[in-house]
């Protein structure tokens, strides 16, 4: 099958992988242009544009798609199908009708469920059991289009990292599949019944609130690990918690720390954080950092 691929981040990467693996002709890969990265902010190629040329496959990374020029060259590329991974931008209508076959996207959510564009961010940060991946048809509205296939998977105590790891290798595997035996995967209409929006992240959502409980703490931290990293600030120092514990304890003042092993109040409970990293320095256990950087017992947060 002639296939346009669409995708930028790591989460694509498994994606676009198996569909050469699998014996796919993919005809172009479509991703975000280069953007500047590191202390030094040099233009930095997406994943999916350094994995596509380790492969030989010609790339393009146009600002938008909504220009006639840009229409007609994707069109001239003459998908059977277009896979769409995390791609970031609108495809206008003249690109979604382009392909012989439509377009068909690999989302991370178990649809209706969490539309939009951070769906494993808000899967954890909502306390879901589950969650998986959608392999679903385009059209013009926000993920509305007809579901071909689904799979789930326990979301546990994984962190975002974690998952979409795990979301993006299941999502290769299944799209591939339903590639292979089209017919065994008629579109179904989404419910009406259920739907959520996963807004885009904001940063400032990163940083910790301990007048939260300390389960939604919790899932802040992982929520936000690796990146952008669910953080406090002491002494003028950002401190970022990259994995912790809830725990059940008595009442405390809401962002005091309790004892000498960073335990930290919340409303109720608290947290013991187990991976921490201060602003230039690596990720270390907290015994490590306040060997150097004192965070006294009695510190209101």
């Amino acid at each position: 099958m002639r296939i346009t691929f669409m995708g930028t981040p790591e989460f694509a990467v498994p994606t676009l992988s198996a569909l050469v693996a699998a014996g796919h002709d993919v005809v172009a890969v479509y991703t975000q242009p280069p953007r500047p990265a590191g202390r030094g902010k040099a233009l930095a190629p997406s994943p999916v544009q350094r994995r596509a040329e380790e492969m030989g496959l010609p790339v393009r990374y146009p600002v938008s798609l909504k220009g006639t020029e840009a229409q007609e060259e994707f069109r001239a590329f003459g998908p059977d199908i277009a896979v769409v991974a995390a791609y970031g931008l609108i495809l206008p209508r003249a690109v979604l009708d382009a392909p012989r076959l439509g377009c068909v996207n690999v989302h991370a959510s178990l649809l209706p469920r969490w539309r939009g564009g951070a769906p494993i961010h808000r899967a954890i940060l909502a306390g879901d059991s589950k969650t998986g991946v959608t392999i679903m048809g385009m059209e013009a509205g926000l993920d509305t289009g007809p579901m071909l296939a689904t799979v789930e998977t326990e979301v546990a105590r994984k962190t975002a990292g974690a998952l979409t790891g795990e979301l993006a290798d299941l999502g290769a595997d299944l799209l591939v599949t339903v590639l292979g035996d089209p017919d065994s995967y008629p579109p179904i209409a989404q419910p009406n019944e259920g739907v959520t929006y996963a807004a885009k992240i904001d940063k400032a959502e990163a940083r910790i609130d301990f007048m939260a409980s300390a389960t939604q703490t919790e899932r802040q931290v992982r929520a936000f690990a690796p990146t952008p990293g669910a953080f406090f600030e002491v002494a003028g120092d950002r401190v970022r918690i990259l994995s912790a514990e809830p725990l059940i304890t008595g009442a405390a003042r809401p962002g005091l720390v309790i004892d000498e092993a960073l335990t930290i109040a919340c409303n109720p409970g608290a947290i013991r954080p187990t991976l921490v990293q201060r602003a230039g320095r690596g990720a270390m256990k907290p015994a490590d950092m306040l060997r150097g950087f004192v965070i006294p017992v009695g510190t209101q947060l």
